[in-house]
């Protein structure tokens, strides 16, 4: 039987080992962080020795590290209440608070006027198109650009950010809001004054542990050089299906790209029936942001970048990452451009 191919990692990426075992060891502290017996200054000292795992590998040492329950609770955190502008390309946590006014080009990218008055993604998680964030922004999402390139929250030049564990290859329920220190910031979730008084509630002690672990093992695979390796399996994807399948476009292809990302479209066949079909076929893709899959704003990126409705209906995303290997992609470049046929066939 053949293995299946996960080929979604923007969605979230396998747990690594280290996040495991850190979880693993943290399930063993019975104190709560905020108790000041040695049981809590235990758990204290594992919490904050992931926040400086987090703050290193985001390159925001001296900066506010805060945890929460994940990345779309970190944007509303940053963005409730400020009235930011931003691009359609943005993710629905931050377009949940943002106000759609800036527009993408058709690489994706975004011009920002105004920067201190906005809020731009790092890397985009359908395309993996990666911008270049002005000085002054306010604003930046991190998450899909975090332990996939090399930057340091401390030379963007933005006064927040925020990630997610999950994407990394941390648990899943776990992010951080990053800001310059004195940055005022009123919290949302208000009680104990946990978190330097921005995010009430005893912190997810266990989750923290493996965001600390993921984090720094991230660090170290960019050292490593492991993402140029990805990066040329993801070219072997994209010369493997231009050269099995006609009349394909790869959306951002002219712009800087994730290593990882590949963004196809077929016109005239459905993002949504390509995921099932591959997934029958023993391949694990998306049509778009894991948590835009199957609703009406499916397919507003590749809109927001100027494609016709038909073509942006017709989107997939490849992810990959470490794990994947040669033949996951050509096997997967094969069968898609296989069942392309047919669907073709189908509507001639």
């Amino acid at each position: 039987m053949t293995r299946r191919a996960y080929l979604d990692w923007n969605a979230t990426a396998p747990l690594r080992p280290e996040a495991r075992a850190a979880m693993i060891d943290a399930m063993d502290l019975v104190g709560n962080p905020s108790a000041v017996h040695a049981e809590g200054r235990a758990a204290r000292g594992l919490v904050e020795r992931a926040r400086a795992q987090v703050a290193a590998a985001l390159g925001a040492e001296g900066a506010d590290v805060v945890f929460t329950s994940g990345a779309t609770e970190a944007a509303a955190l940053a963005l409730e209440g400020r009235g930011l502008h931003a691009a359609e390309i943005e993710h629905d946590a931050v377009l949940a608070w943002a106000e759609a006014t800036l527009a993408a080009d058709a690489e994706g990218r975004v011009e920002v006027p105004e920067p201190g008055r906005a809020t731009l993604q790092l890397a985009n998680s359908e395309t993996g198109v990666i911008q270049d964030l002005p000085p002054g922004l306010a604003v930046s999402d991190l998450t899909q650009a975090f332990g996939k390139i090399p930057f340091a929250f401390n030379w963007l030049g933005c006064t927040m950010g925020f990630v997610s564990a999950h994407k990394l290859g941390g648990p899943k329920g776990v992010g951080a809001l990053v800001l310059r220190q004195g940055t005022e910031l009123a919290a949302r979730i208000r009680g104990g004054g946990q978190e330097m008084g921005r995010r009430s509630g005893t912190e997810n002690v266990i989750g923290i542990a493996g965001f600390g672990a993921a984090a720094e093992a991230a660090g170290c695979d960019l050292d490593d050089g492991v993402w140029e390796g990805v990066a040329r399996i993801r070219n072997i994807l994209e010369k493997a299906l231009a050269a099995q399948a006609a009349q394909i476009i790869f959306v951002g292809k002219g712009a800087p790209r994730l290593p990882n990302t590949s963004c196809v479209a077929a016109p005239g066949w459905k993002g949504e029936t390509q995921v099932m079909a591959m997934d029958l076929a023993g391949f694990a893709v998306s049509a778009g942001a894991a948590c835009s899959s199957g609703k009406t704003r499916t397919g507003r990126v590749p809109l927001a970048m100027g494609l016709d409705p038909a073509t942006a209906a017709s989107v997939l995303r490849v992810s990959i990452g470490p794990a994947t290997t040669e033949e996951d992609v050509l096997r997967f470049a094969e069968t898609w451009a296989k069942q392309l046929g047919k669907a073709r066939a189908r509507a001639a």
